[in-house]
């Protein structure tokens, strides 16, 4: 009897492990694999100005499976002209050792780097808040918090998180010159409902693509208007100028993806 009692628990527990290895491989294959195969979108929109930006959104250093030695690579192969950074690095000041490594090895291939702070970013602490500024200069990466800068044939415009209300559109655009393109980098794309000021081109983030491609998922989630109405990624566009958003290379909530990989955009414009 104990025998045979052995057996058909060896019997269960070879059933359970024949029923669990390929769930666990599928699972991996569905759920992780897109958070590490690292897809490079490119965008051509002809906005005259033959230059190439490479666009880096959404990092969360804390559930980001993209290592930095391959984002180096990348910029080495892609040779952009700048290097945009379009919020979200973390929301724990813990984590902030780990935005520093990433910043230093991109900004360390010379290229003229400018970021702008996600909502993420507005749940550190002040002194976290501080020491993220901080490791953005020491990177040497332009931190564009509702100001601009010229760069001689267009200006970048960067405006602070919409979503936790912290974009400023009239600062951001005070010294900007009417008669010069526009590039406007922000994290929340639901600015463009409210930015009523000509742009040449715009780029963000924050949808992360849907993350998990599920349809009506953000029906659920509020994440703003442009998500109600489905938009979530890709290339748009609003009678002030063309805008962009990226899916991003880390991730928030679960530390998975779902029929969307993990991206880094190369745009030319």
């Amino acid at each position: 009897m104990v025998e045979g009692t052995f057996i058909w628990n060896r019997m269960r527990m070879m059933t359970v492990l024949v029923w669990l290895l390929p769930a666990a491989a599928c699972a991996y294959l569905f759920l992780i694999v897109p958070t590490m195969w690292l897809k490079v979108e490119r965008v051509r929109v002809p906005a005259g100005l033959g230059i190439k930006i490479l666009q880096i959104s959404d990092v969360h250093v804390e559930k980001l499976r993209v290592r930095p030695g391959r984002l180096a690579r990348l910029i080495d192969e892609e040779k952009p002209d700048y290097i945009a950074l379009t919020g979200d690095f973390t929301r724990r000041s813990k984590y902030l050792p780990k935005v520093e490594k990433m910043l230093k090895t991109v900004a360390s291939r010379g290229i003229p780097a400018f970021a702008v702070l996600g909502n993420h970013d507005h749940r550190l602490d002040p002194a976290g808040m501080r020491k993220l500024t901080a490791i953005l200069d020491e990177a040497g990466v332009v931190l564009l918090n509702n100001r601009s800068v010229d760069l001689g044939a267009f200006q970048f415009v960067g405006v602070d998180d919409f979503g936790t209300g912290h974009s400023r559109i009239g600062k951001a655009f005070r010294h900007t010159a009417a008669h010069k393109p526009v590039v406007v980098l922000t994290h929340d794309p639901n600015l463009v409902l409210r930015l009523k000021r000509p742009f040449t081109y715009l780029m963000a983030g924050h949808f992360h693509g849907m993350q998990f491609h599920i349809p009506f998922l953000f029906r659920f989630i509020r994440k703003g208007e442009l998500a109600a109405r489905g938009i979530t990624k890709g290339l748009h566009e609003t009678s002030y100028g063309p805008y962009y958003i990226s899916k991003g290379i880390g991730q928030a909530g679960p530390n998975a993806r779902f029929m969307i990989r993990s991206e880094v955009t190369v745009h030319e414009l």
